[in-house]
């Protein structure tokens, strides 16, 4: 009999454990819809970059805060601005806070990986993609931003994926925008956001361009303090590639380019 209880205390202590890492792989990749405002994480210290760091494989940086200094320490709106982190062949960044100034923020060159990044105070974009391949995807899971007053996250280059999932922002002009006047390279760009709270105030969670065939798909986003309703979901424009400023093209869900139900956006 006491080797029986032996056994079933075990069992159960293992059930527990497996329980608990269970629950904390699911709460990494849940949203934090019931939020009412983005909450930059504590830090384990701060690093000041006076070049950017470039490198592939994976930079996991134990949730330190680093910011731009020299030529780094700039946060305007300035496009020539370089990023604080670059990743030419791709690879993954992870558990790092962007302090301010934080130039151009992030850079991804090919398919690429964002996981638990926070930006306190956005300068000209938190991140760019900008893929030489059309297979290429950029994927952004959890962390958060405040502060954008133009984008949050760049895609440009000659087409490719970005999904954004999990992701806090408040404080923003859009969330994503696809290049609507890229003299370098334009093509067809797609976007999927799920599981994002954004709180107000913002712009447009989304712009895209029609007439290169960019699609944005929306699922399980959660808007918070927006009462008016006026966060644009999926802002349409036909882009360019003279560097011109593209016009605006209409808005909302069409199953084409902007691809959503009111059942996917909730407000609170």
């Amino acid at each position: 009999m006491l080797k029986r209880l032996g056994r079933l205390a075990k069992t159960r202590a293992a059930w527990y454990a497996t329980g608990t890492v269970a629950a904390l792989a699911v709460a990494a990749v849940l949203p934090v819809t019931a939020a009412q405002a983005t909450t930059i994480p504590g830090n384990t210290g701060s690093i000041a970059l006076s070049a950017t760091k470039s490198f592939s494989g994976t930079f996991d940086g134990g949730m330190k805060r680093y910011y731009g200094t020299g030529a780094l320490g700039t946060s305007g709106q300035s496009e020539s601005q370089l990023p604080l982190f670059d990743l030419p062949s791709g690879g993954t960044l992870k558990n790092v806070i962007l302090g301010t100034p934080a130039a151009d923020g992030v850079h991804c060159e090919a398919t690429c990986t964002l996981q638990n990044v926070w930006w306190e105070d956005v300068g000209e974009d938190a991140a760019t993609f900008k893929p030489s391949s059309t297979s290429a995807t950029m994927t952004i899971l959890g962390g958060g931003a405040l502060h954008a007053s133009d984008k949050v996250f760049q895609h440009n280059g000659v087409g490719g994926t970005m999904v954004i999932d999990g992701f806090q922002v408040q404080d923003f002009g859009k969330l994503y925008r696809s290049c609507g006047n890229c003299t370098s390279a334009q093509g067809k760009r797609t976007v999927v956001i799920r599981n994002v709270t954004a709180t107000y105030k913002g712009s447009a969670l989304a712009g895209i361009n029609t007439n290169y065939g960019d699609s944005a798909t929306f699922t399980n986003i959660t808007i918070v303090g927006d009462t008016s309703k006026k966060i644009v979901i999926c802002q349409k424009y036909i882009g360019n590639n003279t560097g011109a400023e593209p016009p605006t093209n209409g808005s909302g869900a069409d199953g084409t380019y902007c691809k959503y139900t009111a059942a996917d956006i909730h407000y609170q």
